[in-house]
């Protein structure tokens, strides 16, 4: 697992280069062929490739996607073990769950698919309709998504993403600024709109991430881009705070606002995942495994829109470890086995 594994790392793939991500699904499929005998097929989904080992119609579907957050040579090194610890980009987010995912598949006989797409981490966009076509039909879709500190997850955030830009006009900033229509003060007005649309109530948070504004510094800033990361356990809060934003109006008259985006991923409830994680419980202690928890957490995933199209989904059933999207990503690799095991003891309760 762990040799299979530092193959799908050092085969670096973000989610923006497009072949690096048709390598690491191709790579996929030749570990897949040593693992399972036979090979995945490779599609192209929307322009994007995805990896797809089983039935075409599953009744249990396994999702995962093998896209990371990291830019080429961004994370170093690049695959490092110690002790019970490894990192790696996309370790724990998620390449170990796609490796305990192939390896649980083993002996497996029955309606079942491991699919992994390659555009998870920037929404989805393009694998979206499969997920919930296919989610649509499935008796249960598993997301080998990291674990909580080894707990499932059984409730998610929805998300929205919005982008603002502020179209302005330039001038000297020491000679006649007031000539300017300056797009740094603008945007700033945009970011305390945007912290007073947050509810700790329903934990909705509004994020400004990345900002961008100007060009030199004695120039007043003629355009200012900002990017927005929105979430909810509530759909009428997303909802609320999707109106808001679209409403959104220049302070200066002379300033455009360009306003982009929306909802993204609903709500992953808890009404969605109760049947299955109880499932799961029982089959861990058949096995003799200790209880695996559950939480609901801020991040979204695929299970979300699987959760949408009506399916049953369990989510956050890929690694234990830390670190997602950070500088220090890690897996345990005691746990890799288990959590293997387990999920291939799952799915045969499943299709029995």
């Amino acid at each position: 697992m762990l040799a299979a594994l530092e193959a799908l790392v050092r085969c670096e793939s973000p989610t923006e280069d497009l072949e690096a991500c048709r390598s690491v699904v191709r790579l996929a499929s030749d570990i897949a062929t040593r693992v399972l005998g036979v090979p995945a097929q490779i599609k192209e989904i929307e322009g994007r490739p995805v990896f797809w080992w089983g039935e075409e119609q599953p009744d249990v579907l396994v999702l995962a996607h093998l896209d990371t957050v990291w830019p080429h040579g961004s994370y170093q090194p690049l695959w490092e073990v110690k002790g019970d610890v490894l990192r790696g980009p996309g370790t724990f987010d998620m390449k170990a769950g796609f490796i305990q995912a192939l390896y649980a598949l083993k002996g497996i006989e029955g309606s079942v698919a491991l699919v992994a797409t390659t555009d998870e981490e920037t929404g989805s966009h393009a694998s979206k309709a499969l997920i919930k076509e296919l989610s649509a039909k499935a008796k249960a879709v598993l997301v080998l998504e990291a674990s909580l500190d080894g707990k499932v997850k059984t409730g998610r955030k929805g998300t929205a993403m919005y982008q603002i830009k502020v179209h302005g006009l330039a001038a000297h900033a020491g000679l006649e600024p007031e000539k300017g229509v300056n797009t740094t003060t603008e945007i700033a007005h945009a970011i305390l709109a945007l912290a007073a649309l947050e509810s700790a109530e329903h934990g909705t948070t509004v994020v400004p991430t990345l900002l961008h504004s100007g060009n030199t510094t004695n120039t007043v800033p003629d355009l200012a881009v900002l990017d927005i990361d929105a979430r909810s356990f509530s759909q009428a809060e997303l909802e609320r705070v999707d109106a808001a934003i679209k409403s959104f109006k220049a302070v200066n008259p002379k300033a455009r606002l360009e306003i982009t985006g929306g909802l993204n991923r609903p709500p992953l409830q808890p009404t969605s995942t109760k049947a299955l994680y109880e499932r799961a419980e029982k089959v861990a202690a058949a096995i003799g495994m200790k209880p695996l928890g559950c939480a609901e957490v801020g991040g979204a995933s695929d299970g979300n829109f699987a959760a949408a199209a009506g399916a049953q989904v369990l989510d956050g059933l890929g690694a234990v470890g830390g670190g997602a999207h950070a500088p220090n990503e890690w897996v345990s690799i005691s746990t890799m086995q288990e959590r293997s095991d387990f999920l291939h003891a799952f799915i045969k309760d499943l299709l029995s």
